[in-house]
């Protein structure tokens, strides 16, 4: 069949289509979206906000591939399979409802099914005209001249950093099922799902990203949030704010949507801005620390913390946090230097595989923590490990050392005791944690850091850049305690290494206890001279009322 020549520009197909399914015209967006369907790059990301109607979009434009050229294989991937089934059944709708594609209709000795169907003028092929499988599916041996992932990414799948990694494992698969031909594309549509989204691993492998908001924005956003790869359709000076589709989706719809998602919610869903969602999921900002010079022996009687521009470290302090997240020096240190309360250790044994032996060195004065040395070493229980680990321990004259003893029954302890007796003898003893990690590590770090009573030292913050470079460059990341530290959320497995970062939670938990353990005797005392206070009161009342002193005693 001749396809009319005003039905080869996909938008026009896409009225008709909008028209057999009794919906008012399409919008301005949905127009600029099948038009970069058609026309876009090889390898795109379209990512659009929920309810713009990309996944309709997306089945009429596979229609109109097969239109256009019958012989196509096309693949279909979802996040799941149900949703991949959902997807080309909506499709064999359209190819049995509208008289335009009756030709396209599966014969009889054709396949026809949810999971696969052929259209009638496709030759034999052992791939059918259209395939769908969740991402799970076994892909290997399927073959297409177009792959559409709808949404492949979803919160089930993306949540924790083992899950991204199998993500992203499995797409790579699409390069080896694309057919060699220069016609050939790989068309993602979705909503990223958090901050380290398996689209921005895409994009640095050549996918080019478009981008289409629920609002205006201006080009700076555009370039600061976005990265320049916002629709020019989003992109209005003039009516910032303001709704991209009116007609469907009004200025007060949206506000109420916002109230109800809550601002990271909609930021995610509807602006498509993981950068913000990202700052309430996680919630130990590097920002709130406090960077500075830290003298092994003294520090200042008051630490005042600022969040200014001159105040910022420049880049010889690598920043591995998220966008926009900073370090700063301290903007006044006040008072005197006098000697650290104490000094403590906490070492996290490595477990098994590519774990490291995580450890931390924390003092204490005046209820800021200072950290001066922390890190991560290979080895495991080796004697080389156990050796260091005892020298830094002289070396920063350290009162106390506490292990998690969650792995290995105590068997650290009891190889670390002896080497510890020749080089520094040190009390030693052992924790134990029931809680999940990830809670127990935020709920430990976010309010010591939340009131800048966190103090590092930006030779740690070097040396964790540096000491993470010996890992394979996909990995030197994950090792490194300041990127564990910006990227955990509350969520089990939410980071694939987290030793550096648990070993200096167990240190700043054991000062935030016995700080705690402080208080309370402090209270005790002053309860104490109170009672002891006001009976002085009272002999003294007593005394000049009858002249006689008073025999009271109090126990």
């Amino acid at each position: 069949m001749a396809v009319p020549e005003q039905l080869k520009d996909f938008r026009n197909f896409l009225f008709l289509v909008w028209k057999q399914l009794n919906l008012p015209e399409p919008t301005s967006i949905q127009y600029e979206i099948a038009e970069y369907m058609q026309s876009g790059d090889k390898r795109a990301i379209i990512e659009g906000f929920r309810g713009v109607g990309k996944s309709w979009i997306c089945s009429a434009f596979v229609v109109h591939q097969l239109l256009l050229d019958p012989t196509k294989n096309i693949l279909v991937v979802s996040a799941s399979k149900t949703r991949a089934d959902d997807f080309s059944t909506f499709t064999l709708r359209l190819i049995h409802e509208m008289p335009l594609l009756a030709h396209l209709k599966p014969q009889d000795k054709q396949r026809f099914s949810k999971i696969s169907f052929d259209v009638a003028p496709a030759p034999a092929s052992h791939a059918p005209s259209v395939k769908s499988l969740g991402i799970t599916s076994q892909l290997t041996g399927s073959r297409a001249d177009l792959i559409v992932a709808d949404d492949v990414e979803v919160p089930n799948n993306s949540a924790t950093q083992g899950m991204r990694d199998k993500l992203s494992e499995q797409i790579k698969e699409f390069d080896a099922i694309l057919k060699p031909n220069d016609d050939c594309r790989i068309l993602f549509l979705g909503t990223p799902q958090c901050e380290d989204t398996v689209y921005s691993k895409l994009a640095e492998r050549g996918y080019k990203t478009r981008i289409w908001t629920c609002k205006y924005v201006d080009q700076a956003t555009n370039e600061r949030r976005y990265n320049g790869n916002l629709s020019p359709f989003c992109v209005n000076e003039e009516n910032k704010g303001r709704s991209t589709e009116p007609l469907r989706f009004s200025d007060i719809d949206l506000a109420e949507r916002e109230a109800s998602y809550g601002r990271s919610g909609f930021a995610m869903q509807f602006m498509l801005d993981s950068r913000l969602s990202d700052r309430d999921k996680h919630p130990l900002k590097l920002s709130e620390l406090v960077v500075m010079d830290i003298d092994p022996e003294v520090a200042p009687e008051k630490i005042v913390w600022a969040q200014s521009p001159t105040l910022e470290w420049d880049s010889s302090v690598p920043n591995v946090g998220m966008s926009g997240d900073r370090f700063y020096r301290p903007m006044q240190c006040l008072g005197s230097m006098i000697p650290y309360t104490g000094s403590v250790m906490s070492i996290d044994p490595a477990g098994r595989g590519q774990d490291e032996t995580g450890y931390a060195i924390v003092k204490m004065l005046n209820g800021n923590l200072f950290v001066p040395d922390a890190g991560g070493l290979q080895g495991g229980y080796s004697e080389e490990t156990l050796e260091t680990l005892a020298k830094k321990a002289k070396e920063h004259k350290v009162n106390y050392i506490v292990v998690e003893s969650n792995f290995g029954d105590g068997m650290f302890n009891q190889l670390l005791k002896p080497i510890l007796n020749k080089i520094y003898p040190c009390s030693i003893e052992e924790v134990r944690h029931n809680t999940q990690k990830e809670k127990r590590i935020i709920d430990t770090l976010e309010p010591v850091m939340n009131q800048h009573r966190l103090i590092i030292d930006p030779k740690v913050i070097k040396q964790d850049w540096e000491t993470a470079q010996g890992y394979p460059p996909e990995h030197q990341l994950k090792y490194q305690l300041m990127y564990q530290m910006s990227r955990l959320t509350k969520n089990r497995g939410a980071i694939a290494h987290d030793d550096r970062l648990d070993a200096l939670s167990i240190a700043v938990n054991y000062w935030v206890e016995n700080m705690a353990q402080d208080a309370e005797e402090q209270m005790k005392t002053r309860r104490e001279q109170a009672i002891n206070d006001e009976l002085e009161r009272f002999k003294e009342a007593y005394y000049k009322s009858t002249g006689k002193p008073s025999v009271t005693t109090w126990f």
